[in-house]
């Protein structure tokens, strides 16, 4: 039997009493090469007290022109993957993980690139719901810094794109949670990962999109890398929509934790409950 988690189980009724859309998670702030988080709240590199907010389910808004038959071209998202496969990560590498099939269709991440993704994300960062928990609205130039802060880093954040069916619909942070200002917030193990997830477009808003992916990425997760007992999550405690997402993907409330910026409700998937919750 693995030992019991150090942190204090605490109730979870209350914060999963989720009701209307999941906005979205944004990463906390902080020195590179620390990695962002996933939540509402700035990404890379993020001080652990940052967004973390939205909520997955609810899409965290851009518009849905993201979607099949819009005016973007894909055809060399696959290519460009294949060329980064020998690039070298904290993560065992991203870049070559196989997509995953999901209820929803197949869904693949795959390394962000500046000059290929800056402007859908941007756009997705200045949608309202996205903006107040992400904290990336504006120019360009902010979501590039942001974007720019892991790229340039040692490898223990990988900003992405997760693409359904071929269509990129949402932008993620895989991040080492040990390595993170967040581990300075709770009895970090070695490898735990942390995940921060936008939903970009509206009409993947409000429909359980959160929730899936979610647990499709943390599966991704374990399978990925074997040294990862456990991937970790710290969306905004007042995010109830957000908290139910993890919920339905496998993610235990175990904490709230005071961060920087914020009062964050940690969520934690574990391998040994993998397979039951």
């Amino acid at each position: 039997m693995p030992p019991a988690d150090p942190i204090a189980e605490t109730g979870i009724a209350a914060h999963a009493m989720a009701a209307g859309p999941v906005v979205g998670a944004a990463p906390v702030a902080a020195a590179v090469p620390v990695m962002a988080t996933v939540g509402a709240g700035a990404g890379a590199g993020a001080d652990p007290g940052g967004g973390q907010g939205v909520d997955p389910d609810a899409g965290q808004g851009a518009d849905s022109d993201a979607r099949p038959g819009a005016a973007r071209d894909l055809a060399g998202v696959a290519s460009d993957t294949a060329a980064e496969l020998d690039g070298v990560d904290g993560l065992d590498r991203i870049a070559a993980w196989s997509p995953a099939d999901t209820p929803a269709g197949r869904f693949h991440l795959v390394p962000a690139r500046i000059e290929r993704d800056l402007a859908l994300i941007s756009r997705w960062m200045n949608d309202p719901a996205a903006a107040e928990f992400w904290e990336l609205a504006g120019a360009q130039e902010v979501t590039r810094d942001h974007l720019r802060a892991q790229l340039a880093g040692d490898g223990r954040s990988v900003p992405c794109l997760g693409l359904l069916e071929g269509a990129p619909m949402s932008y993620w942070e895989i991040y080492r949670a040990d390595l993170d200002p967040l581990a300075r917030h709770y009895p970090a193990r070695p490898h735990d990962t942390g995940v921060h997830l936008l939903l970009g477009g509206v009409a993947d808003r409000g429909r359980g999109l959160g929730g899936l992916l979610l647990r499709a990425v943390a599966d991704l997760v374990l399978a990925q890398r074997p040294s990862c007992a456990r991937v970790i999550a710290e969306p905004d405690i007042r995010n109830t929509p957000s908290i139910a997402a993890f919920l339905t993907a496998g993610f235990r409330f175990s904490a709230e934790v005071d961060l920087t910026a914020k009062r964050a409700a940690l969520m934690i998937r574990d391998r040994h409950l993998q397979h039951l919750l």
